[in-house]
């Protein structure tokens, strides 16, 4: 860690090594409230850097709020024995494809609605390209897993039936072709 807080009142901005996150979360864990927001500002800070050239600007606080939110959720869940950025950083990629996720079903619904204007706003049409993007390096199968279940929302058993895929075929498909997803964009 490049520094600590201080003891007079003012933390410096610190950049957190994996140790000295582990470290606080695990306080956190035993019910530290200022270790608890020292992770959560460094947890911050960090995310900040990692969605700085993966999504626009204006989107990056709200962003780092939900997961921020995920983190304060599932704090109980993280096991100290292992590292803690590999932690955040699935949490933080997670979030990122459910924001694409919904910036693109909101984008579909735009140019479904009659009322809707035909320049539909930018981050969403952007979510929109990269989302197709991704999808373009699954397989069929894998693509149309995903787009009858996760985005127009269909059951597994309905897709299995479009499809002509078993279940649990279209449940594989769908995990992997999220993961692969996942790999992508973490490159």
């Amino acid at each position: 860690m490049a520094s600590e807080p201080g003891g007079d009142g003012g933390a410096k901005r610190m950049k957190a090594d994996d140790g000295t996150l582990r470290r606080l979360m695990v306080a956190a864990q035993a019910g530290d409230k200022r270790a608890y927001a020292v992770l959560l500002e460094a947890c911050g800070d960090w995310l900040r850097r990692y969605y700085a050239q993966k999504i626009a600007v204006e989107a990056v606080d709200g962003l780092v709020q939900d997961v921020l939110l995920s983190i304060h959720r599932k704090r109980a869940s993280y096991d100290p024995t292992r590292a803690f950025l590999p932690w955040l950083a699935a949490i933080a990629r997670y979030r990122w494809i459910d924001r694409l996720r919904k910036d693109y079903r909101h984008a579909a619904d735009e140019l479904h609605d009659d009322t809707a204007s035909v320049a539909a706003e930018d981050e969403a049409v952007a979510a929109a390209v990269s989302l197709e993007r991704l999808m373009a390096h699954l397989s069929d199968k894998q693509n149309d897993a995903i787009q009858l279940v996760k985005i127009e929302g269909l059951s597994i058993r309905e897709a299995a039936k479009r499809t002509g895929q078993s279940e649990s075929a279209v449940k594989v498909n769908i995990h992997r072709g999220v993961k692969k997803m996942a790999a992508l964009i973490e490159e």
